[in-house]
């Protein structure tokens, strides 16, 4: 033997003999030989001592010594006495590891020089030989102090640890009866050296009835301590790391208390296991209660379960008569400690899910609140809810195999005939129907075809402001009314018909109205009308005023085509595209005799009621593409037409034709908007057609006989005045002015420009680009100020504002959730730059920042909205600050009546996995149905607050009329997704515009 063994291996024995060969062995079959092993008989009266004499006087690498500690720390202390290992193992008597630990471990530690540890996984080993899964703790090797500071993660003979270290802290505390382990590590990481994670399940615990873990009270007691040195200055620690000196930090909540209650419900959770035991309600307050712990909150009550109970995962559910009495009490405590039974249901939720997703159902397993199941998918029969129970967890079978998991909230009996709708939604049909009869073949493929009834329909619209189709019939409604058929008021169906029933009445109409507003007007027309020019433009002018002639901006636009008139008096004038005489009646005065003509005899119609009274005005039909002008006119004036003209070869036609109608020196005024097909780098509007301004007036000042004499330019039109020339006459520079709008610009026509310029325009890239993925933004609140533990929610409008206009600038477009629908359904490539933008709560500075800015760049969106909390304040932020406003119920119906669009973020936004499940079905039915009410139109999504779910949502979702669905998955949408379960991606009030701008560009990729 080695006189300085690399590692040393103490081995405290107490009455151990019927564990310690196994242990001993296992350090005969390591892959090298480098150790000692010293093995401390701590006053044992059984054959302990002959186990260890036998292998000593086998192997040489095996020493003895005696203790009469009586603890394992004593014990332990006594080996590292006389231990002359570089490193040291602590391994007990009932224990084990691979045979690779050593090589491995010592591996580790050479590849990361100065470490003071290195740490491996870890399985447990049941009374029944049974292992559990592996388990080890990451965070160990990245913030080791804080780590140990909290807990103890890491099993006492999972590591190697630097003697000299061990030495020098003093070695473990032998006033702990437990936690001595825990101690150690605590004041090992203190020092602030490197620990090494060996990412291998290599060490094996011996759980036992008689282990020291099992004494709640002890455990409890010690931990207290260790816990409470953690988070203090240890005297111990001669020279501790700067950052640990003081202890463990207590920021965010996660103070020593809290660090205590989490080992108080391990160890309330192992009493239950065990039978029952003591429940601490004054410790286990400090635990976090907030929807995104109850995960991690169940996860520390399966691994006491498992403790305390001896039994592996795959064990435990078929065990629940064991301690479910105990657990449900141990749940119902915490629901009363945190004065919220949603969040210790959630936590039941996502225990019971827990214990089913390990076992094979071999039996019923009847939990608190689930019960689990095995049922033939050819031959389901109808299962009776047991009391309590809201939630199945069900294998489908077939030939005594299982072939799919479905989970779902029950409300009662599932009848047969429900079974097979669920079995049809989840599994092939040639899987259920292979070697069957004929005749149960055709009714399994009838079944299928019925659910694909109307599967498929055009892409729907964007409808803004459109009332709900009556003849639509929602999924809901259909089902309740097979259900009212086919089911009992206690089956499933029934009472969820029973459940809508009670939601149509509270959702019924009242007096309250939804503010009215005028309807919307036609979009820009563009490009090029096929067909007849004249019935087109009818038809477009059966709306009065389709341009809203009488706005500011329009009039500002009038006054400066006056002012641009040429000096002196005006004999003959002719106005070309004279719509509804808006503009007639202003130019009428300033003329001897206006010729007022315009393609469409409706708009004509009206233009002649309007200048009834000016007796100067005579009005005729005319289609100035292929009509002659009159001709010998002083003065042509054609407003906002010219890009109408199907191409640039018929505006030179138009221009030729222009200069044979003036009189020599007559003047021809052009007003026409800047477009971005002219010129993609200046402001323009975005339509589709052929020229704009630019190219107008480029071409007219290009045509033989005609001059620019002045022109008015603004950022989104101008206005030249031309001159034919006389026979012999030469040209000057033309005047030009750049003046300022000072009119607000209205919305329907802001929508439609993009301003600084664009990169990408929309006609352009939805001829050009199909995608298989698009973005779909959620954002939540926009406003310059709040509280700062929510900026990661809240744009200013200003951030907000460049987002959109980057966007547009890019040509993206936006779509809704029915249209998104429509395109994974069908499987079809996503057309252009699609976006959806959706907005989760309903705040009201949706309406009075976001809204404003989204019109401008014409874009909608979807809003999520919290329906029993619409007019109030979102009390579930109350704890960060003062709750933000919410927008009332006829702001909605402004805002649906103007193009936003509207769905569910449920009725009380609580996080839906702690909702029992005629509670979620209720708040689905109730949001719903208000939404209807408010906007006119059907709501067909939502989205679950906190972004929680959990599998029982989507098909109660489905079963109250929704289609879809978004969830907790973040990235792009594309067309593999579950509608019913979309991705968004999260706006984040704390990043830049280049951060937008990298994450939209990479879903464009």
């Amino acid at each position: 033997m080695a006189d300085n063994p690399l590692v040393s291996i103490v081995v405290p024995a107490r009455n151990a003999q019927l564990t310690l060969a196994r242990a001993l062995d296992c350090l005969l079959g390591q892959d090298i030989a480098d150790w000692e092993a010293i093995v401390v008989n701590d006053g044992s009266s059984d054959g302990t001592a002959e186990i260890i004499a036998g292998h000593v006087g086998r192997d040489a690498r095996f020493r003895t010594l005696n203790s009469s500690a009586h603890s394992a720390a004593g014990a332990r202390n006594k080996g590292i006495s006389s231990a002359r290992g570089r490193w040291l193992m602590f391994l007990d008597a009932d224990d084990w590891v691979d045979a690779s630990f050593l090589t491995k471990m010592l591996t580790a530690l050479e590849a990361e020089p100065g470490s003071v540890a290195a740490y491996c996984g870890s399985r447990r080993v049941m009374p029944d030989g049974e292992l559990t899964p592996p388990s080890i703790a990451p965070e160990v090797a990245i913030q080791p102090f804080e780590t140990f500071a909290r807990r103890c993660a890491i099993r006492t003979h999972a590591l190697l640890i630097d003697r000299a270290t061990v030495v020098e802290l003093g070695g473990f505390d032998v006033s702990l009866r437990t936690c001595e382990d825990w101690d150690l590590w605590q004041r090992v990481a203190r020092l602030g050296n490197r620990w090494v994670m060996v990412d291998k399940p290599l060490a094996f615990y011996r759980a036992s009835p008689n282990s020291l873990t099992r004494n709640s009270t002890q455990m409890l007691a010690d931990a207290e301590i260790v816990i409470a040195r953690g988070f203090s200055a240890d005297p111990r620690v001669k020279r501790p790391a700067s950052a640990h000196a003081n202890g463990a930090n207590s920021a965010d909540g996660r103070a020593a208390s809290e660090a205590l209650a989490w080992f108080a419900l391990w160890n309330a959770a192992s009493d239950c296991g065990n039978g029952g035991g003591p429940i601490h309600p004054h410790i286990l307050r400090a635990l976090p209660a907030r929807y995104e712990w109850a995960p991690e909150i169940a996860k520390v009550v399966f691994d006491g379960l498992m403790v305390g109970s001896l039994s592996t995962p795959q064990q435990l559910a078929a065990r629940w008569d064991r301690f479910g009495g105990p657990l449900t009490d141990l749940v119902d405590q915490l629901s009363y400690i945190w004065s919220d039974p949603v969040a210790g249901r959630r936590v039941q939720y996502h225990l019971e899910q827990m214990l089913l997703d390990f076992d094979d159902l071999a039996a019923p397993r009847r939990l608190a609140r689930t019960l689990g199941i095995r049922v033939d998918a050819r031959n389901p029969t109808s299962t009776k809810l047991p009391e309590g129970i809201d939630q199945i967890y069900a294998y489908l079978m077939v030939d005594s195999q299982i072939a799919a998991l479905v989970q779902f909230g029950a409300l009662g009996t599932v009848t047969k005939r429900h079974w097979i709708e669920l079995i049809l939604d989840v599994m092939p049909p040639q899987e259920l129907t292979r070697d069957l009869s004929g005749f149960k073949r055709m009714a399994f493929r009838l079944w299928k075809g019925a659910a694909r009834v109307a599967s498929r329909s055009p892409v729907p619209t964007l409808q803004r402001g459109a009332g709900a189709d009556k003849t639509n019939v929602l999924t809901a409604q259909t089902l309740l009314r097979m259900a009212g058929r086919r089911s009992d008021r206690d089956s499933h169906y029934g009472r969820l018909a029973q459940l809508t029933t009670a939601a149509q009445r509270l959702a019924r109409p009242n007096t309250e109205a939804a503010e009215p507003s005028a309807p919307p007007r036609p979009a820009q027309v563009e490009g090029r009308r096929d067909g007849d020019r004249a019935s087109f433009w009818d038809h477009f002018f059966m709306t009065a005023d389709p341009w809203n002639y009488g706005s500011p901006y329009e009039q500002e636009k009038y006054e400066r085509q006056l002012e641009i008139l040429p000096a002196g008096p005006i004999g003959r004038a002719l106005e070309l595209a004279c719509a509804e005489g808006h503009f007639t009646r202003q130019l009428a005065p300033r003329v001897g005799h206006l010729t007022a003509t315009d393609i469409s005899a409706v708009a004509i119609a009206r233009a002649r009621a309007r200048c009834r009274d000016q007796l100067n005005v005579e009005f005729r039909v005319l289609d100035l593409s292929a009509d002659t002008l009159p001709g010998e006119m002083d003065l042509i004036v054609c407003s906002e037409v010219l890009y109408y003209l199907d191409d640039l070869d018929a505006l030179r036609r138009f221009a030729t034709k222009l200069v044979h109608a003036l009189a020599p020196g007559g003047s021809f005024i052009s007003a026409h908007a800047f477009v971005l097909g002219d010129n993609m780098e200046r402001t323009g509007f975005d339509w589709d057609n052929k020229f704009g301004a630019q190219v107008i007036s480029q071409t007219l000042a290009a045509t033989e006989g005609l001059v620019l004499e002045r022109s008015i330019q603004t950022e989104l039109y101008r206005i030249d005045r031309f001159r034919r020339l006389s026979p012999e006459e030469l040209a000057a520079e033309p005047t030009v002015d750049h003046v300022s709008i000072l009119a607000p610009v209205e919305i329907e026509v802001a929508r439609n420009v993009v301003w600084g310029g664009a990169r990408a325009r929309r006609s352009y890239v939805a001829r050009n680009e199909r995608r298989q993925r698009i973005p779909v933004l959620m954002y939540h609140s926009v406003c310059d100020d709040g509280p700062a533990a929510l900026t990661r929610y809240r744009f200013t409008p200003a951030a907000f504002d460049s987002q959109m206009a980057w966007l547009r600038a890019n040509g993206f477009h936006a779509i809704v959730s029915e249209q998104l629908g429509w395109f994974i359904a069908n499987r079809h490539p996503f057309v252009g730059r699609p976006v959806l933008i959706t907005f989760d709560d309903g705040f009201q500075n949706f309406a009075d920042h976001a809204w404003p800015t989204l019109r401008a760049n014409d874009f909608t969106a979807e809003v999520f909205l919290v329906t029993d909390l619409v007019g109030e304040n979102a009390l579930w932020d109350a704890d960060s600050g003062p709750p933000t406003p919410l927008m009332d119920a006829r702001t909605v119906g402004r805002l649906a009546a103007e193009g936003a669009f509207f769905g569910s973020h449920l009725a009380t936004h609580r996080a839906i996995d702690g909702l029992s499940s005629s509670e979620l079905a209720a708040e689905l039915l109730r949001s719903r149905m208000f939404i209807e009410r408010w906007t006119g139109r059907p709501t067909t999504a939502f989205a679950a607050p906190f972004s929680v779910t959990d599998r029982r949502l989507g098909r109660l979702a489905k079963e109250c009329g929704y289609r879809i669905g978004f969830g907790a998955r973040s990235g792009p949408a594309d067309l593999d997704c579950d509608l019913i379960d979309l991705p968004r991606i999260e706006m984040r009030g704390d990043r830049s515009l280049d951060d937008f701008v990298a994450m939209l560009e990479a879903v464009l990729e």
